[in-house]
């Protein structure tokens, strides 16, 4: 199993330079979180970008990473407002691997405990060995990506 990271709110931390939130082109809100498991996770970094600012050769970009590595189980911290756009292209690409896309609505620098159990979930739920597909784990929800979305207006995700 390997964690992709993208950047995202989940990896988002304040600025003093800038005044503003940005996602930082490391790893270490997620390495903070899998410091305390008792099992190690391989953890790459790609593109490092909020979602929204994802754009279509980005979302091939990463499908074409995940696709090049030989592992079999990933899971993907991505920002939520463009998550399934991403879950589409992966579907697309991959159908003999497991995704798991994760993000947070608040950023692990600002309030840790969403972003990790998030993780939490995600990673557990892919050691599971579930089929081969593209999910999307949430608000305390796994599903396939096609029966899970972000509901904007309220600001949580929900099956559907």
């Amino acid at each position: 199993m390997k964690i992709m990271n993208t950047g995202g709110t989940f990896n988002k931390r304040y600025s003093e330079r800038k005044g503003k939130l940005e996602v930082p082109f490391d790893n270490k809100a997620v390495e903070a979180i899998v410091a305390r498991f008792a099992y190690d996770v391989d953890i790459a970094g790609v593109l490092y970008k909020d979602s929204l600012d994802m754009s279509d050769q980005d979302r091939n970009i990463l499908a074409q990473v995940l696709l090049a590595d030989t592992e079999e189980i990933f899971v993907v911290i991505h920002g939520t407002d463009t998550m399934d756009l991403s879950a589409k292209v992966l579907d697309e690409t991959l159908d003999d691997r497991v995704v798991v896309l994760v993000g947070a609505m608040v950023p692990f620098s600002i309030e840790p405990a969403e972003a990790s159990v998030n993780l939490g979930m995600a990673l557990g739920f892919a050691a599971s060995r579930p089929k081969n597909g593209i999910y999307i784990c949430m608000n305390g929800m796994i599903a396939p990506h096609t029966r899970i979305r972000k509901n904007k207006a309220k600001g949580e995700f929900e099956i559907v």
